[in-house]
């Protein structure tokens, strides 16, 4: 069985909360201060990438409690790379988790997770609407617009763009961000902000200016990134660096 938070193999490793305005904070984890086994180590929170069941359990709490957040008043996605967004009241059950990329909600003290690892985490908030949202946008998705359809999705829940803050976490760079020309062309030529090039000279995208594109013509004006490369930080989780790896994520709350 995993260890709990007494018994981390591990790094304590603290986790700054951010505000998003009011009582809407954000956090964007790492790999440390977990109980994961290589290559896992040690914080892993994705459940379908080959980890132990019960580490990945213990450190969604140990996560959980480390933000000051209720381990079970959290919410995870079954990550699709789609668009389709839920508003939640309530953790999914463990049988039953639906194909999402996004999720929102109204409930002080439910806690909302997209799990990355060289994707896009979103992380929304209209403190004086009562609503905080967070989206996984990766290529696929960031193509297929699941960013602003969740500030669409809020919006029609009384949320107001212009009164929106958004925090963009950590991904792949476009420095980084190796892709084939066709496939540069295709996403550039719906979303002109994600054409880059490696340092090496070849084709490459930036998803994550893609991104903050989308929310700036969706009316926010207030958007904050967290701006390290997955790729190039060893703190965080890479797919395309690691292959067989974990996942961290970006959370966003209402305080009670």
């Amino acid at each position: 069985m995993a260890a709990d938070t007494e018994h981390r193999p591990g790094p304590l490793a603290p986790l700054p909360v951010v505000s998003l305005g009011g009582r809407a904070k954000a956090a964007v984890t790492g790999r440390a201060g977990g109980t994961s086994a290589p290559p896992y180590d040690t914080r892993n929170l994705g459940g379908a990438v080959g980890d132990d069941p019960a580490a990945v359990r213990a450190n969604r709490r140990i996560t959980a409690r480390d933000l000051g957040v209720d381990p079970g008043h959290v919410v995870y996605m079954r990550q699709v790379h789609g668009r389709d967004v839920r508003y939640v009241t309530e953790p999914f059950p463990d049988d039953n988790v639906p194909a999402l990329d996004a999720v929102f909600t109204d409930r002080p003290g439910l806690a909302l997770a997209a799990l990355v690892a060289d994707c896009v985490p979103v992380l929304l908030a209209d403190p004086a609407a009562g609503l905080v949202g967070a989206a996984h946008s990766g290529r696929p998705g960031t193509l297929l617009g699941v960013v602003p359809a969740l500030v669409e999705a809020m919006a029609a829940r009384g949320a107001d763009p212009a009164r929106m803050t958004a925090l963009i976490g950590p991904s792949a760079c476009g420095s980084c961000y190796e892709v084939p020309a066709e496939m540069r062309a295709e996403v550039a030529a719906a979303i002109p902000e994600t054409y880059a090039t490696t340092r090496q000279g070849t084709p490459a995208l930036d998803v994550r200016a893609g991104v903050a594109a989308q929310l700036r013509r969706a009316g926010l004006p207030a958007v904050q990134h967290d701006a390290r490369c997955t790729m190039e930080s060893p703190e965080l989780y890479s797919y395309r660096r690691d292959r067989t790896t974990g996942r961290f994520a970006g959370y966003v709350w209402l305080e009670p």
